[in-house]
């Protein structure tokens, strides 16, 4: 299993850096996915962090995947910060219900960008149901946002727009054939 949190100094001396997320759930084999906009271990253009950070638009990023199991049936696009200092981390997106023949998502996708028949938001830790950038804590050392796709073994999860995050990754985790991500990071 992956985990990069040995990388990332800690907000606090003496704290402890949080877990890579997925490294604490059943192992899934992995998959290709990219972006135009993103790159693993490299930090986050402003065009796709929060708002009030300067020069930010707060628009989701591109990402477009491969080699993902033949009997996959669905999808999930999720950002989450596991280092915000919240104990819990901090969802930014959650993208449900992509069809299992949708293999990318337009820069812009997770902010009114037009989805595919069935997909829908989750609301993210700010309450919105869109994307929210990156926007950690000014003066913290950078933060590590892990944009994954989840190939799912069902064509829709029982949940609606009003879940939660938590109960979506819940409801996800015995449907995950396999995963893919991708790390970037961002500081202010």
């Amino acid at each position: 299993m992956l985990n990069r949190a040995e990388s990332v100094a800690a907000p606090n001396p003496g704290a402890i850096i949080p877990p890579d997320p997925y490294s604490l759930l059943p192992p899934v084999p992995a998959f290709a996915l990219g972006s135009d906009d993103v790159q693993d271990g490299k930090p986050v253009d402003p065009r796709f962090v929060h708002s009030w950070a300067a020069g930010s638009r707060d628009t989701s990023p591109e990402l477009h995947w491969s080699g993902f199991p033949k009997e996959t049936r669905s999808f999930v696009v999720t950002c989450y910060d596991p280092d915000a200092g919240t104990g819990s981390g901090f969802w930014h997106w959650m993208l449900v219900g992509l069809p299992a023949g949708v293999t990318s998502l337009p820069r812009g996708a997770g902010n009114g960008g037009a989805l595919p028949e069935g997909a829908f938001h989750i609301r993210n830790d700010l309450g919105g149901k869109a994307y929210l950038g990156p926007a950690p804590p000014k003066g913290d050392p950078p933060h590590r946002y892990v944009f994954a796709v989840h190939a799912l073994d069902v064509a829709a999860l029982e949940i609606t727009a009003d879940t939660t995050p938590a109960f979506v990754g819940f409801n996800m985790t015995g449907h995950t054939l396999a995963r893919g991500t991708i790390r970037p990071t961002f500081a202010i």
